[in-house]
């Protein structure tokens, strides 16, 4: 793992404790004091943030609207479905419970680098509680276009996408970013859970939600 990883937690233990957990796994971790300024100096970076006051919360929106914008693992003091649903919202890829084991930390790290979401199933129902369903034509999605979304659902990574779309990782970005656009979303996790509300993953798009899936 290449990306930088900022543990950002108000008690020094556990963010030690963190970060000298990942750092054994060769993960490069930083404590910054100043976290958004942090996330600013780096193309790309990861910060494993604990959301516990109404503070955390805000800086969590600033980290979401930042540019670079980056991978942000929203840590909540339970495995309260609510909270969760709403560090998604404002634009966490991954969440995880601050009772989370080791092995679950890891796991989520690796899964966002990789271009993955992670979050407890509570966390999706209440995503998908607050959805209505739409349907392709609705939101003027192409066959292809759900064809990607499926993939990623599936865990391909944005490597493996664009190869297999015929595009550079860079273009195969843009293009997924106008298709969250168009599905009303702000990352990949809201995406799949929309998905999921229209009954997209299991292929059974029909000829009138998307005219031209075939092409």
């Amino acid at each position: 793992m290449t990306v930088p990883l900022a543990v950002i937690d108000p008690m020094p233990v556990y963010r030690y404790g963190i970060a000298a957990i990942l750092a054994n796994h060769g993960v490069e971790v930083h404590t910054p004091t100043d976290v958004v300024a942090w996330a600013r100096d780096r193309r790309r970076s990861l910060v494993l943030l604990s959301v516990l006051s109404a503070d955390d919360w805000d800086l969590l929106g600033t980290l979401c609207r930042s540019r670079p914008r980056p991978l942000v693992i929203a840590v909540t003091a339970d495995d309260s479905a609510g909270s969760g649903a709403r560090a998604v919202r404002l634009g966490a890829r991954s969440v995880l419970s601050r009772q989370a084991t080791v092995r679950a930390v890891e796991r989520a790290v690796a899964a966002t680098i990789e271009g993955e979401a992670i979050m407890p199933a509570a966390v999706a129902s209440a995503l998908s509680a607050t959805r209505q369903p739409v349907t392709a034509s609705q939101v003027g999605l192409s066959g292809e276009q759900i064809a990607w979304l499926r993939s990623l659902s599936a865990g391909r990574t944005m490597a493996a996408l664009a190869k297999e779309a015929g595009y550079s990782e860079r273009a195969m970005y843009r293009l997924l970013r106008a298709v969250y656009e168009q599905l009303g979303v702000r990352t990949r996790l809201e995406a799949i859970v929309r998905m999921q509300e229209a009954g997209w993953l299991a292929g059974d798009v029909s000829e009138a939600d998307s005219p031209d899936m075939a092409g």
